[in-house]
C-alpha cells in the first residue's frame, strides 16, 4: 500500500485521466503472477494453414480443410490497428468498402459488391438486431470485447437464412480457455485500456474534443466454471462546426457498453449465458439562426442482447449444438430548440422531432453433427426467427416469423475431395420464401501443395421490416414501405486456388486466386413513386449482378508477416439493356492492400501498419435535363483513395504496455462523387464523407494474471 500512496494523489479529480494514472501506477505494484510479454517471443508468424475457424463448420477446424473460403482478422491484427471501434479494423480489409451517413452517425458496409442487409452480420453466430437497412451494428460491437472476425464471402443462406446473400461477417467474443472440472485452484485476470486520439487537428485531454476510450474488464475461472465481465466507455466530440461547436459535420457520438458471461466446461458438455448492453447517444446541433435559437437532435439507443449456448457430444459420432438469443433494441429520437437569448430548451413539435422507434428479435438455433462413416457426415438443423417492432413511423405493430429445417452432409470420397451439398426450407409469415434453397460447395486437394474450391450458393433476402412499414414524412423526407415487396434472391458461382509451396528455413508463404459471380433477382431499394413524384418508394429491381477476383499473398518469416492483396470487383449497369444507350454491361473497381506486422527485437516494438488504395468508383444513372426536361444517361464517378494507418506497440514493465500511431496518413476526409442524384434521404450534396483527416492516438494497456 505504501509503494502505491505516491500513485494515489494522480488519481484525484476527473476519473479519465485517474484511470490512465492508474495504469502506471498498477503497472508498478503487480504481483509477480503478472504476464510480462517475452522479448524473444514472436507471436506474428502466420499460421495460415492451422488457424482454427468456426463459421459455418461441423466443429472447429483449420482454414486449409474447410471447404468455405474464409478470411480471418486475429485478435493480434485488431489490438494492433489500435481501433476503438470495428469499423476501424474493416476498413483496409480487400473487398470490404465502407460508406458513411454523417446525418445519423452510423456506418454501412458493402462486401463483394452488395452493400447493407445483403450482409449478415453475426455475434458468437447470433444474428445482430439492425433498424434499418444498413448494419449500424457494425459501430455499436465493444471493440475490446472481440477476439478475431470470421469473413465468409459467397451465400450462405442454407446455414445462416436470409440476408447472407453476399455473405456473413461472424464476431467472435473473447470467451478464455476454461479449466477441466478436474483442475484445482482458480484463476484470475484482471485487464484495462485507455486510449486518447486527435479527430483531425482537434484534440483536448481526455474529454471534449478529440476521441476518448476507457476499458476494464475480469475474468474468473476456477474447475471448468467462468465468469467474464467488462465495460467500455466510448467518446467523440465530433469533428468541424462554428465557433460553438455547432453544425459539426461528425456527429458527436457517446458509447457505454459492457457485457457478462457465466459459463461452464465440462466433460463432453458446455453452455455459457452471455449479456451484451449498449446505450449510445449521438448530437446533432444546428446552426444558430437570425433568431438567437437552434435547434438540438439526441438520437439515443439501448440494446441488450441475451443469449445461451450449449454443446453436447453425446458420441463420438454424435454431436448436439443449440443456441436461444433475443435482443431488445430502442431508438429515441429526442429534438429540442435552444434559446441562447434565455438559455432554455423547449420540446419541439415537428414531424419526427420526438420519435421511439422499438424492435425486438427472438432467435433459436439447433443443430446435430452426425459422423455416418470416415466418409460422410451429417448436420440436420431447426432454425426459429421472429423480429417485432413498434413506432410512430411503423405502420402498425408488425411481426415476421421464419420456420426453417436445414440439412447438409460432407461427402469425403478420398481423402483429396470434400464435397458438401446444403438444402433449406423455409416457411415465413409474411412474404413468400423460395420453396428450397440449395447449395454446393467442394474442396479438392489437388496436390501437396495446391487446394481447389468450387462452389454454387441460391442466395435469398427477406424484406426488412423498415422496408416493409417504416413511414417517414417531415420537412426533408417522404419515404414509405411497401408491405407487397418480394424476397430478392440470387445464383451465386465462386471458385479459387490456394498454393501453400513447401519452403524451408522458417519462410511461409500462402497464394490465393479467387473469382465470383453473382446474379441477383428482385433488389430492394427506394425509388421515385410514380403515383406520387414527390415520395420515395421501397420498390424490388429486377436485376443486378456483381463479379470480380481477388489476388492474395501472406508471407511469414521469424518476426516478419506481411500480407499483398489486389482485387477487380464489378458491378452491372441494368442501362445497359437498353441497346440505344450502347453501354459495358460492367463497371469496374480495383482495390490494393498491404499489412505489415514486424517484430523489431532489439527493441521489444511491434510494428503494424496496414494500407488500402480504393479505386475510382465509376455508374451510370439517369437523370433529367435541366434544358429539355428529358432524361439523359449520365457517367459518374466517385474518386479514388488511399489510406494507411501505421502503429508501433512495446511492453513497459509488469503488464504494462504502450501503443501509439497515426491513423489516416494520407489525410482523407471527402470522396469527389460527380453524381446528379444526390437528393436521397441522407445526401451530403456532390460528396461522400470518409474521415475527418489524419489522427493520432496513444494508448495504455494493462493485464495482471493470478494462478
Amino acid at each position: 500500500m505504501k509503494k502505491l500512496y505516491p500513485c494515489l494523489k494522480l488519481v484525484r479529480g476527473s476519473w479519465r485521466p485517474a484511470l490512465a494514472a492508474a495504469l502506471i501506477c498498477a503497472g508498478g505494484s503487480v504481483r509477480a503472477q503478472a504476464q510480462v510479454p517475452s522479448r524473444s517471443a514472436d507471436t506474428s508468424r502466420l499460421k495460415t494453414l492451422g488457424e482454427v475457424i468456426v463459421t459455418g463448420q461441423y466443429q472447429p477446424q483449420s482454414l486449409k480443410n474447410s471447404v468455405y473460403r474464409v478470411r480471418v482478422i486475429n485478435n493480434e491484427m485488431i489490438r494492433l490497428s489500435g481501433a476503438t471501434g470495428l469499423s476501424q479494423v474493416l476498413n483496409t480489409q480487400l473487398g470490404l468498402r465502407l460508406s458513411n451517413d454523417n446525418t445519423l452517425g452510423v456506418t454501412d458496409i458493402q462486401l463483394m459488391g452488395m452493400s447493407g442487409r445483403s450482409v449478415k452480420i453475426l455475434l458468437d453466430g447470433v444474428p445482430v438486431l439492425d433498424r434499418g437497412d444498413t448494419r449500424e451494428s457494425i459501430g455499436q460491437i465493444d471493440i475490446n470485447s472481440i477476439d478475431r472476425v470470421e469473413i465468409v464471402e459467397g451465400p450462405m443462406s442454407v446455414s445462416y437464412g436470409s440476408d447472407a446473400l453476399a455473405g456473413v461477417i461472424n464476431i467472435i467474443t473473447k470467451k478464455g480457455a476454461l479449466q477441466a472440472p478436474a483442475s484445482k485452484g482458480s484463476a484470475l485476470r484482471i485487464t484495462a485500456r485507455t486510449q486518447e486520439e486527435t479527430a483531425g487537428k482537434e484534440y483536448y485531454p481526455f474529454s471534449y474534443h478529440g476521441v476518448h476510450l476507457q476499458n476494464i474488464g475480469v475474468n474468473w475461472q476456477e474447475r471448468g466454471w467462468g465468469l467474464a465481465a467488462g465495460g467500455t466507455h466510448n467518446e467523440s466530440d465530433g469533428y468541424g462546426g462554428d465557433a460553438w461547436g455547432r453544425g459539426k459535420s461528425w456527429k458527436p457520438k457517446e458509447q457505454w457498453s459492457g457485457n457478462l458471461r457465466v459459463g461452464y466446461q465440462g466433460t463432453g458438455f458446455s453452455f455459457y449465458y452471455r449479456l451484451d448492453g449498449l446505450h449510445e447517444t449521438i448530437l446533432s446541433k444546428s446552426k444558430m439562426g437570425l433568431t438567437y435559437k437552434a435547434m438540438d437532435q439526441r438520437y439515443i439507443t439501448d440494446r441488450t442482447l441475451h443469449q445461451v449456448q450449449g454443446e453436447w457430444k453425446i458420441s463420438r459420432d454424435l454431436q448436439w449444438n443449440g443456441l436461444i438469443a433475443y435482443t431488445d433494441y430502442t431508438r429515441k429520437t429526442r429534438t429540442t430548440e435552444h434559446d441562447f437569448m434565455t438559455a432554455k430548451d423547449a420540446l419541439t413539435t415537428g414531424a419526427g422531432e420526438q420519435d421511439t422507434a422499438q424492435f425486438n428479435s427472438l432467435s433459436f438455433r439447433t443443430t446435430l453433427q452426425y459422423r455416418w462413416s470416415e466418409q460422410v457426415s451429417l448436420q440436420p438443423g431447426v432454425e426459429i426467427n421472429r423480429d417485432a417492432a413498434s413506432g410512430a413511423r411503423i405502420a402498425g405493430k408488425p411481426v415476421i416469423t421464419d420456420y426453417a429445417f436445414f440439412i447438409s452432409s460432407e461427402i469425403k470420397p478420398t481423402k483429396s475431395i470434400n464435397i458438401r451439398p446444403g438444402l433449406r426450407v423455409d416457411k415465413n409469415s409474411v412474404y413468400d420464401a423460395p420453396p428450397l434453397i440449395p447449395s454446393l460447395n467442394t474442396h479438392f486437394i489437388l496436390t501437396p501443395t495446391l487446394d481447389l474450391r468450387l462452389a454454387y450458393g441460391y442466395g435469398f433476402r427477406a424484406p426488412a421490416l423498415r422496408e416493409l412499414y417504416f413511414d417517414f414524412h417531415d420537412a426533408n423526407h417522404d419515404i414509405v414501405g411497401n408491405p407487397d415487396l418480394k424476397a430478392e434472391h440470387s445464383n451465386s458461382f465462386t471458385g479459387g486456388l490456394s498454393w501453400t509451396p513447401e519452403n524451408g528455413s522458417g519462410f511461409h508463404w500462402v497464394s490465393s486466386l479467387n473469382g465470383f459471380y453473382n446474379d441477383f433477382h428482385n433488389l430492394i431499394s427506394y425509388a421515385i413513386d410514380a403515383a406520387n413524384p414527390s415520395q420515395y418508394k421501397a420498390v424490388n429491381i429486377d436485376r443486378f449482378k456483381t463479379t470480380g477476383a481477388t489476388l492474395e499473398n501472406k508471407i511469414s518469416r521469424g518476426a516478419l508477416s506481411a500480407a499483398l492483396g489486389f482485387s477487380y470487383i464489378g458491378s452491372y449497369n441494368r442501362l445497359s439493356d437498353n441497346k440505344a444507350y450502347q453501354l459495358p454491361a460492367f463497371v469496374w473497381t480495383p482495390e490494393v492492400n498491404a499489412n505489415l506486422n514486424w517484430l523489431i527485437r532489439k527493441l521489444d516494438t511491434r510494428v503494424g501498419v496496414f494500407y488500402k488504395f480504393t479505386g475510382q468508383r465509376p455508374g451510370y444513372e439517369l437523370v433529367q435535363n435541366s434544358s429539355t426536361g428529358l432524361e439523359e444517361v449520365q457517367l459518374y464517378k466517385i474518386s479514388a483513395f488511399h489510406w494507411a494507418d501505421i502503429s508501433l506497440t512495446k511492453p513497459l514493465f509488469s503488464g504494462v504496455t504502450v501503443a501509439g500511431g497515426v491513423k489516416n496518413i494520407f489525410d482523407v476526409t471527402d470522396l469527389n462523387n460527380t453524381s446528379g442524384n444526390t437528393g436521397g434521404a441522407h445526401s451530403s450534396g456532390n460528396t461522400l464523407p470518409m474521415s475527418y483527416g489524419r489522427s493520432y492516438f496513444l494508448s495504455l494497456s494493462f493485464e495482471w494474471n493470478k494462478k
